[in-house]
């Protein structure tokens, strides 16, 4: 069997970040794309000297006495286009971002002034430069605001418009199709027959894509028939960039992934509990991820292979964050295969088991959070022991 390592290693490095493209900066999909390159500033910020407070905009050899009064010139209200000049002696009404007069060197905070509006008595001294946003003191011309790699959130737009930009470089979020195989899948809400289940690996697997900021892409059902598969993968790559598939890669007589790729994808077993079987290929430029059946397998089978190489194709780092937490309550694991057990993870980084670890308890699966990874070589999880935890999209 693979190790896991060497077989998320193996699927990552079959993928590349998709083909750049430049969208606009108000676009909704730019949040969470990553920068394919770096942004510069075609300005400089701020692009003039401005206030930085309400105030008085004076020179402060004028105020050194304090306390003075001075005449005061007139008012200078942020958006002001005028190019005013202040004569020594004076001071003009400023207000916040307003441009500064030429000849000011300081701005007087209202707070210590009368608010007079013909003259001013000012209390007490400034230094030079006091209040004082200076031309450039922020960005220069060609300094870059926003650097390649960078995974864009609301706090990088400010200075993405401010440096000019009306559109930008991004690496896409893939799109995805979901594919959930089997003749005894039937939608939610339907009324089952005897030997029938309702589909819930297509709308969990849909769930994690646009959990993880990826794109979701058409999701679909097919039977158990090997051509009929193939049929709709072959589709469907038409459509998307990477597609998933839940079923079909086990050993049984009715494995539809299997009778339709098995020419073309590499089916394997990886040393791991749950979601030892798993496949993987490619239908021209598109991945497909073939996952086992079992709703927990799915599950895990995703946050293990599938986001790690989804994050490379969207150009971003392709390791989850995890956090060390200690075992309240222990349980057991198998031999020789590594475990991703579905548990409870607290703020103070503490964890216990969410019950029964088998592939198909979903109930388990609903109380979860995280998943505790337990090396391969320990079968016993005891009271005290500290593991490798990845929190579940929405965990702690």
């Amino acid at each position: 069997m693979r190790s896991v390592e060497d077989h998320r290693q193996q699927l990552i490095d079959r993928v590349r970040p998709l083909a750049a493209r430049r969208i606009p900066v108000l676009a909704p999909e730019l949040l969470g794309s990553v920068l394919a390159a770096d942004v510069v500033s075609g300005a400089a910020l701020p692009g003039f000297d401005n206030s930085a407070m309400d105030g008085y905009a004076v020179r402060a050899a004028d105020v050194a006495a304090a306390p003075v009064t001075l005449p005061v010139d007139g008012d200078i209200p942020a958006g002001d286009t005028r190019r005013s000049t202040l004569a020594p002696g004076t001071a003009w009404r400023i207000m916040t971002g307003a441009p500064m007069p030429a000849g000011a060197d300081s701005v007087v905070q209202v707070e210590i002034t009368d608010g007079g509006t013909r003259t001013v008595r000012i209390e007490r001294s400034v230094a030079v430069g006091t209040a004082v946003r200076r031309l450039g003191g922020d960005v220069e011309k060609g300094d870059v605001v926003a650097l390649a790699g960078t995974q864009v959130a609301p706090w990088h737009i400010p200075a993405i418009v401010s440096a000019g930009h009306v559109d930008v470089d991004i690496f896409p979020r893939p799109r995805v199709g979901i594919v959930t195989t089997g003749d005894e899948l039937r939608s939610a809400g339907s009324d089952l027959a005897y030997g029938q289940v309702i589909d819930c690996n297509g709308p969990m697997l849909a769930s994690l894509v646009a959990a993880h900021g990826f794109t979701v892409g058409p999701v679909r059902t097919v039977g158990d028939e090997g051509p009929q598969t193939r049929a709709a993968l072959t589709a469907l790559a038409e459509e998307v960039d990477a597609i998933v598939t839940s079923g079909g890669v086990s050993a049984g007589a009715f494995e539809p992934l299997k009778l339709a790729f098995a020419d073309d994808f590499e089916f394997t077993q990886v040393a791991m509990q749950p979601g030892k079987p798993q496949g993987f290929g490619m239908l021209g430029d598109v991945p497909v991820f073939c996952l086992p059946g079992n709703p927990v397998s799915s599950l895990v089978s995703f946050e293990v292979f599938v986001a790690p190489a989804l994050r490379r194709m969207a150009g971003r780092p392709v390791d989850a964050l995890s956090v060390r937490a200690t075992v309240q309550t222990g349980w057991t694991s198998p031999p020789g295969r590594a475990q991703f057990a579905r548990v409870v993870l607290d703020r103070e980084r503490r964890i216990v088991s969410s019950g029964g670890q088998a592939s198909h308890i979903m109930g388990g699966l609903a109380a979860a959070n995280a998943l505790a990874f337990v090396p391969a070589e320990v079968t016993r999880v005891s009271e005290g022991d500290v593991l490798e935890v990845f929190p579940l999209i929405g965990g702690p």
